[in-house]
Protein backbone atom coordinates (compact mmCIF):
# COMPACT_ATOMS: atom_id res chain seq x y z
CA UNK A 1 0.00 0.00 0.00
CA UNK A 2 2.81 2.39 0.84
CA UNK A 3 4.34 1.70 -2.56
CA UNK A 4 1.09 2.58 -4.34
CA UNK A 5 0.80 5.79 -2.29
CA UNK A 6 4.40 6.60 -3.15
CA UNK A 7 3.71 6.13 -6.85
CA UNK A 8 0.73 8.48 -6.63
CA UNK A 9 2.77 11.15 -4.85
CA UNK A 10 5.58 10.93 -7.39
CA UNK A 11 3.10 11.21 -10.26
CA UNK A 12 3.17 15.05 -10.48
CA UNK A 13 5.73 15.97 -7.87
CA UNK A 14 8.01 18.74 -9.21
CA UNK A 15 10.92 17.27 -7.24
CA UNK A 16 10.48 13.90 -8.86
CA UNK A 17 13.44 12.48 -10.70
CA UNK A 18 13.08 9.89 -13.43
CA UNK A 19 14.90 7.34 -11.29
CA UNK A 20 12.48 7.95 -8.39
CA UNK A 21 9.54 6.83 -10.49
CA UNK A 22 11.48 3.85 -11.85
CA UNK A 23 12.44 2.84 -8.32
CA UNK A 24 8.82 2.99 -7.18
CA UNK A 25 7.67 0.87 -10.13
CA UNK A 26 10.46 -1.64 -9.44
CA UNK A 27 9.33 -1.92 -5.82
CA UNK A 28 5.70 -2.43 -6.87
CA UNK A 29 6.70 -5.07 -9.42
CA UNK A 30 8.77 -6.89 -6.80
CA UNK A 31 5.85 -6.93 -4.37
CA UNK A 32 3.54 -8.35 -7.03
CA UNK A 33 6.09 -11.01 -7.91
CA UNK A 34 6.52 -11.92 -4.23
CA UNK A 35 2.76 -12.19 -3.77
CA UNK A 36 1.82 -13.95 -7.01
CA UNK A 37 4.70 -15.29 -9.09
CA UNK A 38 6.93 -16.87 -6.45
CA UNK A 39 4.12 -18.95 -4.84
CA UNK A 40 3.07 -20.04 -8.34
CA UNK A 41 6.63 -21.17 -9.08
CA UNK A 42 6.71 -23.18 -5.85
CA UNK A 43 3.30 -24.74 -6.53
CA UNK A 44 4.21 -25.71 -10.10
CA UNK A 45 7.55 -27.18 -9.04
CA UNK A 46 6.02 -29.07 -6.10
CA UNK A 47 3.15 -30.40 -8.23
CA UNK A 48 5.50 -31.54 -10.99
CA UNK A 49 7.81 -33.34 -8.58
CA UNK A 50 4.84 -34.82 -6.71
CA UNK A 51 3.44 -36.29 -9.94
CA UNK A 52 6.86 -37.65 -10.88
CA UNK A 53 7.39 -39.23 -7.46
CA UNK A 54 3.92 -40.75 -7.45
CA UNK A 55 4.71 -42.38 -10.78
CA UNK A 56 7.99 -43.63 -9.29
CA UNK A 57 6.17 -45.05 -6.25
CA UNK A 58 3.68 -46.83 -8.50
CA UNK A 59 6.41 -48.22 -10.73
CA UNK A 60 8.43 -49.45 -7.76
CA UNK A 61 5.42 -51.23 -6.28
CA UNK A 62 4.91 -52.99 -9.59
CA UNK A 63 8.57 -53.93 -10.01
CA UNK A 64 9.28 -55.05 -6.45
CA UNK A 65 7.96 -58.03 -4.53
CA UNK A 66 7.54 -58.34 -0.77
CA UNK A 67 8.52 -61.71 0.67
CA UNK A 68 9.62 -63.36 3.90
CA UNK A 69 13.13 -64.77 4.07
CA UNK A 70 14.43 -67.42 6.43
CA UNK A 71 17.99 -67.21 7.73
CA UNK A 72 20.05 -70.25 6.82
CA UNK A 73 23.28 -68.98 8.34
CA UNK A 74 25.62 -66.05 8.43
CA UNK A 75 27.46 -65.18 5.26
CA UNK A 76 31.24 -65.18 5.12
CA UNK A 77 31.11 -61.39 5.09
CA UNK A 78 28.63 -60.86 7.91
CA UNK A 79 29.52 -57.31 8.92
CA UNK A 80 26.61 -55.17 10.12
CA UNK A 81 25.74 -51.90 8.38
CA UNK A 82 23.09 -49.52 9.71
CA UNK A 83 19.72 -50.62 8.34
CA UNK A 84 17.39 -47.93 7.04
CA UNK A 85 14.03 -49.12 5.74
CA UNK A 86 13.23 -45.73 4.18
CA UNK A 87 16.42 -45.43 2.15
CA UNK A 88 15.95 -45.17 -1.61
CA UNK A 89 19.21 -46.96 -2.29
CA UNK A 90 18.97 -50.26 -4.14
CA UNK A 91 21.73 -51.69 -1.95
CA UNK A 92 20.12 -52.76 1.35
CA UNK A 93 22.13 -52.53 4.53
CA UNK A 94 22.11 -54.75 7.59
CA UNK A 95 23.84 -58.00 8.55
CA UNK A 96 24.91 -60.18 5.63
CA UNK A 97 23.34 -63.64 5.85
CA UNK A 98 22.56 -66.61 3.68
CA UNK A 99 18.80 -66.85 3.44
CA UNK A 100 16.03 -68.68 1.64
CA UNK A 101 12.95 -66.99 0.17
CA UNK A 102 10.29 -67.48 -2.49
CA UNK A 103 10.12 -65.61 -5.80
CA UNK A 104 6.81 -64.18 -7.13
CA UNK A 105 6.33 -67.37 -9.21
CA UNK A 106 6.59 -69.50 -6.06
CA UNK A 107 10.04 -70.94 -6.75
CA UNK A 108 12.47 -71.16 -3.82
CA UNK A 109 15.60 -69.02 -3.94
CA UNK A 110 18.70 -69.03 -1.78
CA UNK A 111 21.36 -66.38 -1.66
CA UNK A 112 23.34 -63.87 0.34
CA UNK A 113 21.25 -60.90 1.42
CA UNK A 114 21.19 -58.21 4.08
CA UNK A 115 18.95 -58.81 7.08
CA UNK A 116 17.74 -56.09 9.48
CA UNK A 117 18.87 -58.24 12.40
CA UNK A 118 21.68 -57.46 14.80
CA UNK A 119 22.46 -61.10 15.68
CA UNK A 120 20.73 -63.34 13.12
CA UNK A 121 20.46 -67.03 13.83
CA UNK A 122 19.41 -69.93 11.64
CA UNK A 123 15.64 -70.09 11.43
CA UNK A 124 15.07 -66.37 12.05
CA UNK A 125 12.73 -64.72 9.58
CA UNK A 126 12.60 -61.19 8.23
CA UNK A 127 10.75 -59.34 5.54
CA UNK A 128 12.54 -58.15 2.43
CA UNK A 129 11.87 -56.84 -1.06
CA UNK A 130 13.13 -58.40 -4.27
CA UNK A 131 13.16 -57.27 -7.88
CA UNK A 132 10.49 -59.17 -9.81
CA UNK A 133 12.76 -59.61 -12.83
CA UNK A 134 16.10 -60.49 -11.24
CA UNK A 135 14.86 -61.81 -7.86
CA UNK A 136 17.70 -59.87 -6.25
CA UNK A 137 17.20 -58.04 -2.97
CA UNK A 138 16.38 -54.35 -3.29
CA UNK A 139 15.11 -51.61 -1.08
CA UNK A 140 11.40 -51.40 -0.51
CA UNK A 141 9.42 -49.03 -2.75
CA UNK A 142 9.32 -45.40 -1.76
CA UNK A 143 6.64 -44.54 0.75
CA UNK A 144 3.82 -42.36 -0.65
CA UNK A 145 4.01 -40.09 2.40
CA UNK A 146 7.75 -39.66 1.97
CA UNK A 147 7.23 -38.82 -1.69
CA UNK A 148 4.69 -36.14 -0.77
CA UNK A 149 7.04 -34.67 1.85
CA UNK A 150 9.85 -34.50 -0.73
CA UNK A 151 7.51 -32.73 -3.17
CA UNK A 152 6.40 -30.20 -0.54
CA UNK A 153 9.99 -29.46 0.45
CA UNK A 154 10.92 -29.04 -3.20
CA UNK A 155 8.02 -26.60 -3.63
CA UNK A 156 9.14 -24.54 -0.64
CA UNK A 157 12.71 -24.61 -1.92
CA UNK A 158 11.63 -23.39 -5.35
CA UNK A 159 9.59 -20.60 -3.75
CA UNK A 160 12.54 -19.51 -1.62
CA UNK A 161 14.83 -19.56 -4.65
CA UNK A 162 12.37 -17.48 -6.68
CA UNK A 163 12.07 -14.98 -3.83
CA UNK A 164 15.85 -14.74 -3.64
CA UNK A 165 16.17 -14.16 -7.39
CA UNK A 166 13.50 -11.44 -7.38
CA UNK A 167 15.10 -9.70 -4.42
CA UNK A 168 18.55 -9.88 -6.00
CA UNK A 169 17.18 -8.42 -9.24
CA UNK A 170 15.44 -5.62 -7.31
CA UNK A 171 18.58 -4.76 -5.38
CA UNK A 172 20.67 -4.79 -8.56
CA UNK A 173 18.27 -2.42 -10.33
CA UNK A 174 18.15 -0.07 -7.32
CA UNK A 175 21.94 -0.11 -7.12
CA UNK A 176 22.16 0.86 -10.80
CA UNK A 177 19.65 3.68 -10.27
CA UNK A 178 21.65 5.02 -7.33
CA UNK A 179 24.81 4.89 -9.42
CA UNK A 180 23.08 6.92 -12.15
CA UNK A 181 22.03 9.52 -9.60
CA UNK A 182 25.60 9.85 -8.36
CA UNK A 183 26.87 10.16 -11.92
CA UNK A 184 24.37 12.93 -12.70
CA UNK A 185 25.28 14.69 -9.47
CA UNK A 186 28.97 14.48 -10.33
CA UNK A 187 28.34 15.91 -13.79
CA UNK A 188 26.23 18.74 -12.37
CA UNK A 189 28.84 19.53 -9.75
CA UNK A 190 31.60 19.45 -12.36
CA UNK A 191 29.66 22.02 -14.37
CA UNK A 192 28.82 24.41 -11.50
CA UNK A 193 31.44 23.64 -8.88
CA UNK A 194 34.27 25.85 -10.23
CA UNK A 195 31.99 28.92 -10.10
CA UNK A 196 30.47 28.15 -6.71
CA UNK A 197 30.69 31.18 -4.40
CA UNK A 198 31.99 33.72 -6.93
CA UNK A 199 30.33 37.14 -6.82
CA UNK A 200 29.90 37.18 -10.56
CA UNK A 201 28.44 33.69 -10.72
CA UNK A 202 25.10 34.71 -9.26
CA UNK A 203 25.66 32.89 -5.95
Amino acid sequence: MRIIVGLWRWRRNPLRRGTDLVEAWVALTAVLLFALATPAVGWICGSTIDASLRNTVGAQHEQRHRTTAVVVGRAADHRHIAYDAESVSDHPSGTRVTAKWYAPDGSARTGTVSAPLRKPRAGDTFGMWTDRRTNKQVRGPMNATSARVHAVLAGFGATALAVGLVECARRLIIWRLVQRRYQRLDRAWAATGPDWGRTDAGS
